[in-house]
């Protein structure tokens, strides 16, 4: 099992919208960076964990807890011309983009960047680095256990 911290803007998809989405379980889509696509299509198992991240608002952080709930298959935005994540390059036979479906698990306290930048236990973690953009980036197991044990229990 692997653990994740996916960040999604409030003003697309919120941990709210989320929870009332048909099954609590969205679609992951419009990742366009290789390397995060990578990480969706190579790495994430259904049941891994998932720390789900509003970014790009007025306080960003940790809003809920989530699990992969399925294996990569084709972003479809790609193929539709009216998207802004359409990729002229992409094919059905040769996908560029993919995602993964996302389910809640349980919306916590919003635990900003801030907090989490107080606890030494946290220091290594990638959201925290400067420079790091990623959309997804993965977490240390013991990264994981101090949010979801801790933290989202506050």
């Amino acid at each position: 099992m692997r653990y994740w911290l996916m960040k999604s803007e409030p003003g697309d998809v919120s941990i709210d919208d989320l929870a009332k989405l048909p099954g609590q379980t969205v679609a992951w889509y419009g990742v366009r960076n290789y390397q995060a696509r990578n990480f969706m299509r190579d790495q994430m198992s259904v049941g891994d964990g998932v720390l789900f991240y509003h970014s790009n608002c007025t306080v960003p952080g940790i809003a809920g807890i989530a699990r992969v709930s399925s294996t990569a298959y084709p972003d479809a935005k790609q193929f539709e011309r009216n998207s802004k994540y359409f990729d002229p390059k992409a094919t059905h036979e040769t996908p560029r983009w993919f995602n993964v479906d996302v389910q809640l698990v349980k919306k916590v306290g919003l635990i900003s960047l801030a907090e989490l930048r107080k606890h030494p236990e946290l220091e290594r973690m990638r959201i925290l680095q400067r420079g790091n953009r990623l959309s997804i980036t993965p977490l240390d197991p013991a990264e994981w256990k101090f949010i979801t044990g801790k933290l989202a229990q506050d």
